[in-house]
């Protein structure tokens, strides 16, 4: 079986890369294309909340906003499609309890580093209840009781400390982030590693824990690549993620 799951991963990484390859590539431009005729005013330049926020590498961006809706559609979406096909719900949804179980130690962590012992202690007691009565967060027993799921990373964690956002960055197969959020995102990955080191795993169970963990979330997102319809939707989700950034450091 792990022969079987070790081979899928590999044949996912190759799929990737050559998705990653097929979006490289610079497009040419035919010789008889019109330059915009309408000239933006210096006045849209500055207040538009589109340019609001430092977006040095949109090149780069673009191409990977690109190669993630690509990898998206012919990777991801399908391998989640077949996932829930042959997942029953209940398992499924046990599925994605015991991963969010494990994503409670770097919540609890970076709760402790912003200074919230409230948000700390009510994620302590949601790990304890959910690894124990819970069986090893296959159960949400903790939600039942009143303890409620917070939501704390490192991205937020240094923006409390002061740290500024920085360029606006789209990650390969992540997504949306910002500089400061992307180096955020590998210290809980480090963390959330610490807690899977713990198991006891050898590393083809590590490789198909981590390959279930991006088929459960992908999942549970209900974001589609370019179903908005809209022809600025770059411009939009980068916007709305800033946003939702800035929420989430000042509550």
């Amino acid at each position: 079986m792990m022969a079987f799951f070790k081979l899928l991963t590999q044949s996912l990484a190759i799929l990737l890369i050559a998705l990653l390859s097929a979006c490289s590539s610079i497009p040419e431009l035919e010789d008889n294309v019109e330059k915009p005729r309408v000239k933006l005013s210096s006045v849209y330049e500055e207040k538009a909340v589109t340019n609001q926020y430092d977006d040095p590498w949109e090149g780069f961006n673009r191409r990977m906003y690109y190669f993630n809706a690509k990898a998206d559609e012919y990777v991801l979406l399908p391998i989640v499609a077949g996932y829930k096909a042959v997942t029953p719900d209940l398992v499924e949804k046990g599925i994605s309890n015991f991963f969010k179980n494990l994503g409670e130690f770097p919540v609890f962590i970076n709760a402790i580093l912003q200074g919230k012992p409230s948000v700390a202690s009510e994620t302590l007691g949601r790990f304890a209840v959910n690894t124990t009565v819970g069986v090893l967060g296959l159960f949400d027993v903790a939600t039942s009781i009143g303890l409620v799921e917070q939501n704390e990373d490192f991205g937020q964690t240094l923006g409390v400390w002061g740290v500024n956002p920085g360029p606006y960055l789209v990650l390969p197969l992540l997504g949306p982030s910002s500089l400061r959020d992307a180096a955020g995102t590998s210290i809980d990955m480090f963390a959330l590693q610490v807690v899977i080191d713990e198991l006891g795993m050898t590393a083809e169970e590590e490789m198909f824990l981590s390959l279930l963990g991006s088929i459960n979330t992908r999942a549970n997102l209900p974001f589609r690549y370019y179903a908005s319809g809209s022809a600025f939707e770059y411009e939009r989700f980068k916007v709305l993620y800033m946003k939702y950034r800035e929420i989430q450091i000042a509550r």
